[in-house]
């Protein structure tokens, strides 16, 4: 009889859900991780201490408030490292012990150390003191998360040129930087320093940034980092980085140079399984550490099943404690509904930028007549009330159904405000149901009514002309 009906190898988003689904179906489960990693790298170096960090780096600044009380308005003038992890570390360690406390309440016993497959029910657990021991499971859940991707000719050092996860161990905030790659977390990145004073360079081999995104919001954004003096090098590609004593030279292909203080990699991330040996377990990774699953997150052994950002897209940790809850039921023969086609995407630039569904580009590849609904926050009382002058929410309509295609939304709150257009979307809603709804007054929720009723005076108009 094996040890365990679940052994779970990692414990972040995706690795605490799949072991907590598992016990509360009455499932003896285990968990294997790193002592100081409970949580992952979600909590640890990813998620959680990036936007506790842009918390901190939104209130010490002042930056939201300047439209209100003036250009030179900040809560603190002199803004220390120590200023910005203070409130990290307190997050960080308060969240260890909520999940500490779930895994414990729920009876999942927690193994500090790292696994290896010894076959395809058994890990090896190399504990922290040396120690080695054996555990078995009827079912394997791999979560075992990612690393930033680190280039082989790039010298890291953690200090002049880093990647995504030591940034948070800066010694003091760089008075420039240049951020190589302009995808999510360099722009999350890059949007934090240039608020706090740095002067950041951003360099992207594409001719363009977030392209996920509509349009009309890339563009916005754009415009807010380059009035936060960001330059942005698109179309270059990095031939060299040189580190000094006073910083580093990043040398483009093109020829041109750039000092700075801090140059920082955002290169895509690789897969953590170089250590689990899975060739013992019948099981491969690709070139990026991936591995690959089935619609139930099923490998090709069928008894292992792997979830979160080890799987690749879309790599989020939203999808991540979905696809370890349905992992888990799966295993445990329960019956699971499939995860919805309707995915919200967020992400905490400054300003933040959220969306779901279809953007204008895609409507128009697809051939889908769509109209457009928009409201600004400068014409919302709580816009005005907090400062915001220049949020937007964007209504995607059909003609036809009047159903809603996609919502895009720009400045304060976007990720929370997504979630009423994904309501909407995924009960089968119409724009009809805005319109007629009664919302808080003064609120940005409000938006959603005033976009709803842009879209059918534009609907109204076009009803007319065909009349």
């Amino acid at each position: 009889m094996p040890d365990f009906d679940m052994l779970v190898l990692g414990s972040g988003p995706g690795g605490q859900k799949a072991a907590i689904a598992a016990a509360k179906l009455g499932r003896r489960v285990a968990v294997v991780d790193r002592p100081d990693m409970v949580g992952g790298v979600s909590l640890h170096t990813g998620t959680i201490p990036s936007k506790t960090l842009r918390e901190a780096v939104l209130y010490l600044t002042g930056l939201t408030q300047r439209d209100l009380y003036g250009q030179s308005y900040r809560l603190k003038e002199d803004i220390t490292v120590a200023d910005l992890t203070a409130r990290t570390q307190h997050v960080v360690g308060r969240e260890v012990d909520v999940i500490r406390s779930q895994l414990s309440r729920n009876h999942v016993a927690l193994f500090a150390g790292t696994g290896r497959f010894v076959d395809d029910r058994t890990v090896a657990l190399s504990e922290t003191g040396g120690r080695e021991r054996r555990l078995s499971a009827e079912h394997i859940v791999i979560a075992t998360g990612t690393r930033p991707a680190r280039p082989p000719s790039v010298e890291f050092d953690g200090r002049t040129i880093l990647d995504s996860d030591n940034v948070l161990t800066l010694e003091r905030v760089p008075r420039s930087l240049v951020i190589v790659g302009a995808g999510v977390v360099g722009m999350e990145y890059a949007s934090m320093f240039a608020a706090l004073g740095s002067k950041v360079t951003v360099v992207e081999k594409r001719s363009g940034m977030l392209d996920m995104c509509d349009v009309e919001v890339v563009e916005s954004l754009k415009y807010h980092l380059r009035d936060l003096a960001v330059t942005f090098r698109f179309g270059e590609t990095v031939a060299a980085v040189e580190r000094h004593p006073r910083g580093a030279l990043t040398v483009l292909e093109s020829g041109k140079k750039i000092p700075a203080d801090v140059v920082m990699y955002s290169a895509g991330r690789q897969g953590l399984t170089e250590g689990l040996d899975l060739d013992r377990a019948g099981l491969v990774a690709d070139a990026r550490g991936r591995i690959a699953v089935d619609e139930h997150y099923r490998t090709r052994v069928p008894h292992i099943y792997a979830v979160g950002d080890v799987i690749g897209y879309p790599a989020l940790a939203a999808t991540a404690m979905e696809q370890g809850r349905a992992a888990a039921y799966h295993a445990c023969g329960e019956p699971v509904g499939r995860m919805h086609r309707l995915q919200p995407i967020g992400i905490y630039t400054i300003p933040e930028i959220s969306f779901v569904g279809r953007t204008e580009d895609r409507l128009t590849e697809d051939r889908v007549p769509f109209e457009v609904g928009v409201a600004r926050y400068r014409e919302l009382a709580r816009g005005q009330i907090i400062g915001d002058a220049h949020g937007v929410l964007k209504l995607l309509v059909s003609p036809e159904d009047r159903t809603l295609l996609g919502v895009h939304c720009f400045g304060s709150g976007a990720t929370e405000l997504i979630h009423i257009g994904q309501s909407v979307m995924g009960l089968g809603g119409t724009v009809d149901y805005l319109v007629d709804a009664v919302f808080n007054y003064p609120t940005l929720a409000e938006s959603y009514k005033v976009a709803a009723l842009d879209a059918t005076n534009r609907l109204r108009q076009l009803d007319r002309i065909g009349d």
